[in-house]
């Protein structure tokens, strides 16, 4: 996977710990590349936690409509504003258990900030984390937090972020939830679940994605 995503990183479009913790939040349920149209304008209306925790609620979620649920992820960056200015002297915290505490942050969101934000290694378990890891054999829980810490056990804390960048990558790009592209694929001498999708390379090559996903 390092040879196949040498480049891989996060697809979110950040410059601060801030930036990037709200634009998780908005990335649930939505794609990167939705988000990454959203949020220029909404980072500019608001560049700091004081400015989320004052700001109108309407005009918010006219802002991050079109990212879905925008109601409750409204609720949540007003939360998490206001919880930063009372807590953290507006300040995002670099550390795993203050950002959990945070309005709509959960271990995933929180290792995101923190392996891309902080430079603090962090595994980011979401569905195509989880999917490929399935996949490859590493684990077969299906938990998010039970996942985390048995792929933590195989790999060094240093590899950890990188990690999720290219398992992600893969899943988007080519190990598929529904219809992986198997004959497309650089690893399929390696992996145990070869087969779950089309193993011819023309009809394998038609379901390779690139560019900005979900």
């Amino acid at each position: 996977m390092a040879r196949l995503y040498p480049d891989a990183h996060c697809e979110l479009d950040f410059t601060s710990p801030l930036e990037l913790l709200v634009a998780t939040i908005l990335s649930a349920q939505c794609t990167d590349k939705r988000v990454n149209l959203v949020t220029p304008k909404l980072f500019a209306r608001y560049p700091s936690a004081a400015d989320y925790a004052s700001a109108d609620r309407e005009e918010l979620e006219g802002l991050i409509r079109s990212t879905g649920f925008y109601r409750s992820k409204a609720n949540s960056i007003l939360g998490l504003g206001r919880k930063l200015c009372d807590e953290y002297g507006g300040e995002v915290p670099g550390d795993l258990d203050d950002l959990v505490r945070l309005p709509g942050v959960g271990r995933k969101t929180a290792n995101v900030v923190l392996g891309n934000a902080f430079g603090v290694p962090g595994l980011t378990v979401d569905t195509h984390f989880g999917r490929l890891v399935r996949r490859f054999g590493w684990t077969e829980e299906t938990d998010p937090v039970k996942v985390e810490h048995a792929i933590g056990g195989l790999f060094p804390p240093k590899d950890w972020t990188l990690l999720s960048h290219r398992l992600i990558w893969h899943g988007r790009r080519i190990c598929h939830s529904r219809r992986p592209a198997c004959g497309a694929c650089e690893l399929a001498r390696w992996c145990p679940s070869f087969g779950e999708g089309p193993t011819d390379a023309d009809a394998a090559a038609a379901l390779v994605r690139n560019g900005p996903f979900s």
